[in-house]
């Protein structure tokens, strides 16, 4: 049986989509833990994500290990110094920018993509759909652990290959994600991007084109 849904759950789903924060290590409580049945919850989440060719490519490595930990943060830290150089006249902003929460946070999942074996239906043309497969399982765990009321943060600015190397990753695995989650102090109204004045949101209008460019 198809399931349809009001205009309230449509209404609700619209609010969790705008509520939804990626969280810094400034607002993650080390004291409250995430329990196994939450985390269990947001990985369930991941795996009902759509994916080409009902292929389901993703893996995840839940790291609680300090030491771990460490070596994800040096990387961190090293390419951290190398990206403030790139932004020039706001460089001194970027800097006093908190960009990740990997201590902060008490659990990180690292998120893979695993490439196939034998061809893949529906991407023989576009190799790359398999990673995107995998952001939208990303997706799922952001929107799931908002409604939980749990922070997710996306820590980017890392050496794939470090991150390989502390995980003792298999060749055939590719880095998509490396995620930090826990419980908040709060979550901010906005994105605190917007709010610091780095970017300003982009109206749809200024991303919709009709037929063509």
């Amino acid at each position: 049986m198809s399931i349809e849904f009001n205009a309230e759950q449509q209404s609700l789903f619209e609010s969790l989509l705008m509520a939804r924060r990626d969280v810094r290590g400034n607002h993650f409580l080390r004291d409250e833990p995430v329990t196994d049945d939450e985390l269990q919850r947001i990985l369930e989440a991941a795996i009902w994500a759509p994916s080409v060719g009902f292929s389901q490519p993703w893996k995840f490595v839940v790291i609680r290990n300090t030491h771990t930990k460490d070596k994800i943060a040096q990387s961190f830290k090293e390419e951290n110094e190398k990206a403030a150089h790139l932004f020039d006249e706001r460089q001194r902003e970027y800097q006093q920018l908190k960009l990740e929460g990997i201590h902060e946070s008490p659990i990180n999942i690292a998120v893979y993509y695993q490439s196939p074996q034998k061809p893949v239906l529906g991407q023989t043309s576009m190799q790359e759909m398999g990673e995107y497969s995998v952001v939208c399982a990303v997706q799922n765990m952001w929107l799931m652990a908002r409604a939980m009321n749990i922070g997710m943060g996306w820590v980017s600015i890392l050496n794939a290959n470090s991150v390989n190397q502390a995980l003792n990753t298999p060749a055939d695995h590719k880095l998509v994600a490396y995620l930090c989650i826990g419980k908040v102090d709060k979550f901010l109204e906005r994105p605190e991007l917007e709010d610091l004045k780095w970017e300003k949101r982009k109206s749809l209008e200024e991303s919709l084109m009709q037929e063509s460019f």
